[in-house]
């Protein structure tokens, strides 16, 4: 018996810091004792149904993919108690900070993943995510780095598959260029459509948007921050 061929990965590998600072001693409790019990198995089948992955039932499942210290990951799954969330992020200080927020505000429609997103994203089932958030990522500005950008034809083809038919893709980032890399990279694929009609619709955050510490830097900087939705098409 052969063994099933592994899908190819963007970049084959993870780029980027891993750890920051020493964590401070509720923060490194918080890693130790709640991300294991909430951390993604995926050595294990995805449930069926999909949404048996939270304790109780839930109505949407939604993505994000780098979600820093969690702030807006926190502040939807506030806000939507019936939608599950699941929220990837490797750099263990922001990890620890999302955890320590999750723990105290008790909220049990959260799982989480500390490794790459693109790990989750071949373990998940077909057509089991209403919307994928990828906020604020890494820019990669150097040229010769672009091909490190998560947006890319084999990460949307990714998108694509997992994404329910109508589902979202929301990405947001205040750098020129990566806007206008994803958006040639959505142009130039069969499975998405740019939803915007008028400059407001990405220029404007979406509703509910609590705002991030990355925008809120990009702001204070004098960069504009650009926010683009897209649908799967079907």
């Amino acid at each position: 018996m052969t063994s099933p061929a592994r899908r190819s990965r963007a970049t084959e590998a993870f780029y980027g810091r891993r750890k920051g600072k020493a964590l401070k001693v509720p923060q490194a409790a918080a890693l130790s004792e709640l991300l294991p019990v909430l951390k993604l198995d995926l050595a294990s089948p995805a449930p069926k149904p999909f949404a048996g992955l939270w304790p109780r039932p839930v109505s949407a499942v939604r993505l994000e993919i780098g979600f820093g210290g969690g702030e807006h990951l926190l502040h939807r799954a506030r806000s939507s108690p019936d939608t599950g969330f699941i929220g990837i992020e490797p750099f263990v200080n922001s990890m620890a900070k999302m955890l320590g927020g999750l723990e105290s505000e008790g909220l049990d429609n959260i799982r989480l993943y500390d490794d790459d997103a693109t790990q989750v994203l071949d373990w998940l089932p077909d057509a089991s995510i209403d919307q994928i958030d990828l906020l604020y990522p890494d820019p990669w500005p150097k040229k010769k780095h672009w091909k490190r950008r998560f947006v890319s034809r084999v990460n949307l083809d990714r998108f694509a598959r997992v994404l329910k038919p109508g589902g979202r893709f929301c990405f947001a980032s205040d750098i020129d260029t990566y806007v206008n890399w994803t958006l040639a990279h959505i142009a130039d694929h069969p499975e998405f459509e740019w939803t915007a009609r008028k400059a407001a619709d990405w220029h404007e955050p979406w509703q509910g948007w609590p705002g991030t510490r990355y925008e809120a830097k990009a702001i204070r900087e004098g960069r504009t921050p650009c926010y683009l939705e897209f649908r799967r098409a079907g």
